[in-house]
């Protein structure tokens, strides 16, 4: 199934959550979904018969300037086809569902977009840092992300 397909299906069950199909090359042609609707579309594209993507290839966090936002590769193993799902969040307010206990592979991956980038995943079971000490001040990836002269009184040297 192709993804055009596959947003048309998704945006007449879930409608104004289902926001924008973009196929504009040369980039992988992607759905945009609302933080609100998120949950439930990533259910649905796991369990539908005719979606079954039953696997998360990645998920990324993104800083896109007055908003954050977090991208989705998914693929079908039956299907053998695949799909990229967006979602922006304001900077202000960072927060989106966890689909950790939709593909248990999130779990890391969550946790690195909020270490770098600040995003927080509700319902997450254990959202702390991953790559950064667990009393580390502000997301490195953030492009207003001002790297600190000094942590615990040794010099951050780059």
């Amino acid at each position: 199934m192709l993804a055009n397909e596959i947003f048309e299906q998704l945006k007449a069950e879930f409608g104004e959550a289902v926001i924008e199909y973009n196929d504009k090359q040369p980039a992988d042609s992607y759905v945009v979904v609302s933080a609100n609707g998120l949950f439930e579309i990533c259910h649905r594209l796991r369990d539908k018969d005719d979606f079954l993507f039953d696997y998360l290839m990645s998920l990324s966090g993104m800083d896109l300037g007055e908003n954050v936002g977090v991208v989705y590769h998914l693929y079908s193993m039956k299907h053998k086809h695949k799909l990229v799902l967006k979602v922006a969040v304001p900077k202000s307010d960072p927060k989106v569902p966890t689909v950790e206990t939709i593909w248990r592979t999130a779990d890391w991956h969550e946790r690195e977009a909020f270490d770098l980038i600040g995003v927080h995943f509700e319902g997450h079971h254990n959202l702390i840092r991953i790559l950064c000490p667990y009393d580390w001040e502000g997301h490195p990836l953030c492009k207003d992300y001002e790297t600190p002269e000094f942590y615990h009184g040794m010099k951050v040297s780059y």
